[in-house]
């Protein structure tokens, strides 16, 4: 008989996965989701939910199944090189290309631009971050204690903080939730919030992070791979319901807040406003104290998840050698700006995220088909082209492909002729035709050659 988790267990498993997920990411695109959502805040929250959340959970669940140790277990299918390519590109995009980055620049909105002078804004972010990530590295070597402090004590303070604000708001809202709708979401809101809920990055970050979470539940001594999976069911069923709860109400403060004030450039400046507004200077304060302190695990979680990996991959560079180009790397991308940040890594995450969809996919359904190298291969492989169609529509420099993707110009799309021809490429989601094409070719692949599973063959050497 199974032995069930204890209430403190459960309480413990469930702030992990909700701390895991929760980061700068979760607070700033919500709320601008609500703003150009408008009133179709219901279908862009769904949409958002799906992949934000739903997706993140699965990929955990895909850990448990296939007893992974570390995100090399989870891609071994594709072969030691082309994992360590994979590898090197996730974190890559999890780290110092986006995400590190990113919470620099929402860290620095929140707190530190709203002071400085005008015209010495770039000058101030340059400072800001270079103490910020020397901050980081620092971290990442030594203060353990920092990230229990901030998980026991900062962020939940800071997560009562917002629910105050979720409940003045329904009391004494900004504004009604009949809203304008941009012309993305007049359409298709559930896909363009779904496309918006990839720029949370945690189905990327599962696959990475979600390791701790599988080795905590082991630690408390459920090893078998269905009980691991089946306490991830539940607990992360549990944080899924929290976090939903918060992005709810972000998207509604989003939307209620075009009633006093315009739509945002990022949902920085829109959380900022709202802050200002329901609580005057203290919630000014508190936001410029408490938001650095809710998003700087984050930025230690994943240059020190990055740091390890690429140590394993190539043991005779140190940790602390790869920690220093992570956090480097991070500065410099961070003086790209927040809103550069987000213009390029929309079409890096839009390239990125399918894979991950399809990788999850492949190991969730691996207790049936097997982990099979030329069905990852196939599917993997044709997604990514597509992936890459996909994400090829929103690079900046778009206009220059000679008219093979979409772009705008002048507030006037030109229409590519990807999108032309191929269903949902619109929509951002033709990957999945490729995926299907995958799905198909591998398995008649698989039929003819009847390949073992990577985990029925003898053992290899580690990456």
């Amino acid at each position: 008989m199974e032995k069930k988790l204890t209430w403190r267990q459960n309480l413990l498993m469930v702030s992990l996965i909700f701390g895991m997920f929760f980061g700068a990411g979760n607070l700033i695109f919500p709320i601008h989701l609500g703003q150009i959502a408008g009133a179709a805040w219901g279908q862009a929250t769904f949409g958002f939910i799906l992949s934000a959340v739903l997706l993140p959970l699965l990929a955990l669940v895909a850990l448990g199944v296939t007893r992974s140790s570390s995100v090399f277990d989870l891609i071994k299918p594709l072969g030691a090189k082309t994992s360590i390519v994979f590898v090197v590109v996730l974190h890559l995009c999890l780290g110092p290309l986006v995400v590190a980055p990113r919470t620099a620049t929402v860290a620095y909105s929140f707190s530190v631009a709203n002071w400085v002078p005008a015209g010495m804004e770039q000058v101030g972010l340059a400072i800001f971050s270079l103490f910020y990530f020397i901050l980081v590295y620092w971290a990442c070597l030594k203060a353990d204690s920092i990230t229990s402090v901030i998980g026991k004590y900062l962020n939940p303070a800071f997560l009562i903080l917002l629910a105050v604000v979720f409940i003045l708001a329904l009391v004494w809202p900004m504004g009604g939730l009949d809203q304008h709708v941009t012309s993305a979401y007049q359409s298709s809101p559930v896909l363009s919030s779904a496309i918006e809920g990839y720029n949370t990055v945690d189905a990327l970050a599962s696959l990475v992070l979600g390791v701790a979470i599988v080795h905590a539940i082991q630690n408390m001594g459920y090893t078998k791979p269905a009980h691991v999976a089946k306490i991830i069911i539940k607990t992360g069923t549990w944080a899924l319901i929290g976090l939903s709860l918060v992005y709810v109400g972000l998207i509604l403060l989003g939307t209620s807040s075009l009633g006093k004030v315009n739509t945002s450039v990022n949902g920085a400046i829109a959380l900022t406003q709202i802050m200002t507004n329901y609580f005057g200077s203290f919630g000014h304060y508190f936001l410029a104290i408490m938001g650095p302190v809710a998003v700087f695990t984050t930025a230690m979680g994943e240059s020190s998840s990055l740091a390890h990996d690429y140590h394993r991959a190539f043991p005779k560079i140190s940790y602390e050698k790869f920690l220093a180009f992570a956090v480097i790397l991070a500065y410099l991308v961070a003086l790209l700006g927040l809103d550069k940040i987000i213009e390029w890594a929309e079409p890096i995450l839009l390239m990125m995220y399918p894979v991950a969809i399809v990788l999850v996919f492949l190991n969730l359904a691996s207790p049936w088909i097997g982990r099979k190298r030329p069905m990852f291969n196939w599917m993997i492989g044709l997604t990514l082209i597509g992936s890459i169609g996909d994400g090829l529509t929103q690079v900046p420099f778009a206009k220059m492909l000679g008219g093979f993707v979409s772009y705008t110009e002048n507030g006037v799309l030109h229409e590519g002729w990807y999108q032309a021809h191929l269903p949902l490429a619109s929509q951002g989601f033709s990957w999945t035709l490729f995926a299907l094409a995958g799905l198909v070719i591998g398995a008649l692949h698989c039929y003819i050659t009847k390949p073992a599973s990577v985990d029925e063959q003898p053992a290899q050497s580690e990456v």
